[in-house]
């Protein structure tokens, strides 16, 4: 990776994290055409910038996350989080194996674009406008939805907030408790990447610690700014913007694929490879 690369990677991450368009969808767009999905370094980059875009989660509304006098708010996070850590104990192997696949992103994509042109005829009456009047339960169901995200292109905030008005939660509570929820849950997910990486061995290259720290920072402003943009276009607007978007990008998908820019299935043996050059580059500079 170059440093255009990282700033490109980082702004896409922040825009697409939070929003119902699948950020997994457009990393994989975004590498494929700058011809650096198969580079262990970068699937490692774009793990580890997540942290910057839940820290702004944490920033943008400290006030409320960050008051420990609203214990059952906490409880609730995990009730929810929970179903998605099991999930992900349980099928981790299946899920890393759907993500070496553009197909699935594509198809993903393209179902959910489908299904958010209709979400706000499917869902009415939303009476839930406070997160206290969220109960335990419909925290549970929540987070049932999360599960659904695990397949790559599905969108972790689209399953959460689907999840979050089939629950009565107004558009907007539904779209908020999705960002508290993923705070736990990327975090979770972050640490068990960089554990994997760290297990088989990874090391950084001259370089690569400060395209981290720089990709974080991007991607925390940008998803500063595209939280506060999407709570304000929700209130004047439906989801039929984004549902329309992800058909355009599931249709740029296929037609990669077709190109035959990206790969319709994974390729272990490349994969592999790729994991030993970079190891291998890693140790030869240090040794240099």
């Amino acid at each position: 990776m170059h440093w255009l690369q990282v700033i490109i990677l980082s702004i896409v991450e922040g825009i697409t994290e939070f929003l119902p368009i699948s950020s997994t969808g457009h990393m994989i767009i975004a590498s494929s055409i700058m011809g650096i999905s198969d580079d262990a370094f970068t699937k490692l980059f774009e793990v580890c910038i997540q942290l910057g875009a839940i820290l702004s989660v944490v920033v943008l509304y400290w006030r409320k996350f960050l008051d420990f006098s609203r214990i059952q708010f906490y409880i609730k996070l995990v009730v929810a989080f929970i179903p998605a850590a099991i999930a992900g104990l349980l099928f981790a192997k299946k899920i890393d194996a759907l993500l070496e696949s553009p197909f699935t992103v594509g198809m993903s994509m393209l179902l959910g674009g489908i299904l958010l042109l209709f979400i706000d005829s499917l869902f009415k009456n939303l009476t839930v406008d406070k997160d206290e009047n969220i109960s335990f339960g419909k925290a549970f169901i929540i987070g049932c939805f999360q599960v659904v995200a695990m397949i790559p292109g599905v969108s972790r905030s689209a399953a959460t907030i689907v999840g979050g008005m089939q629950q009565k939660l107004t558009r907007r509570l539904a779209a908020e408790f999705s960002f508290f929820l993923a705070v736990p849950t990327m975090f979770a997910a972050t640490v068990k990447k960089l554990y994997d990486f760290h297990k088989e061995g990874f090391t950084f290259q001259p370089g690569q610690m400060s395209m981290l720290i720089v990709g974080n920072i991007i991607a925390f402003i940008v998803a500063m700014i595209a939280i506060r943009s999407f709570i304000q276009f929700l209130q004047k607007h439906s989801f039929r913007a984004f549902g329309v978007y992800r058909i355009i990008a599931a249709a740029v998908i296929f037609v990669l694929l077709y190109a035959n820019v990206i790969k319709k299935g994974s390729d272990a043996p490349a994969k592999a490879q790729a994991k030993t050059t970079f190891v291998k580059a890693a140790g030869n500079t240090a040794g240099a």
